[in-house]
């Protein structure tokens, strides 16, 4: 039996990063890998256990055929390495860090993913960019205003599983392994 794809979204500042890594054991336990992504920007500036390539090293891995998944955001690029495709035919559910701008891309090559999305309140999800020091006050406000588009009818319209990450940490990992276990077994 296959594996199953699990695709994390949110908003920058959702508390991805600190969700995966906190989960990381919890899911090597269930059998679930975690997807190491490949991203062109300074490993100083990641904030996640991601590889940095160059805009060129990125390049000639993505004609390569390196990359089971990659896109590109915020003047960045991003992959997911192949191996994700041996993992999840070996019966070994994957999770990685996707984006909402490439979820049908990525529903067409993995119909049967999870798609997850992070969400926060917007007063804390304010506070967290800003102490995160990476974006100017317009920039963040042009993340929440993007943020607007993780809820509501369109969420259940697209098939997304919504999680809360306001609050503890503890709790939303206790919410996605729940997930993932609901899904597991088909409920």
């Amino acid at each position: 039996m296959a594996g199953r794809l699990i695709y994390l979204m949110g908003p920058s500042g959702s508390g991805k990063d600190s969700v995966l890594q906190a989960a990381r054991g919890p899911l090597a336990a269930r059998g679930c890998r975690i997807a190491r992504r490949v991203i062109t920007r300074s490993a100083e500036a990641l904030g996640e256990e991601a590889l940095s390539l160059s805009p060129a090293q990125f390049e000639a891995q993505e004609r390569a055929g390196a990359f089971a998944m990659s896109w590109r955001a915020n003047g960045l690029a991003y992959g997911i390495p192949r191996q994700i495709d041996e993992w999840l035919a070996g019966g070994e559910d994957v999770l990685v860090n996707g984006s909402r701008a490439y979820l049908a891309e990525a529903r067409r090559r993995y119909p049967d993913l999870l798609a997850v999305v992070l969400t926060v309140d917007l007063a804390v999800l304010r506070q967290r960019l800003l102490a995160r020091g990476r974006e100017t006050p317009s920039e963040i406000e042009a993340r929440l205003a993007r943020n607007a588009q993780f809820g509501g009818a369109a969420a259940e319209l697209e098939r997304l599983y919504l999680l809360d990450n306001s609050g503890a940490l503890a709790r939303t990992v206790d919410q996605l392994l729940g997930l993932i276990e609901a899904s597991r077994s088909g409920a």
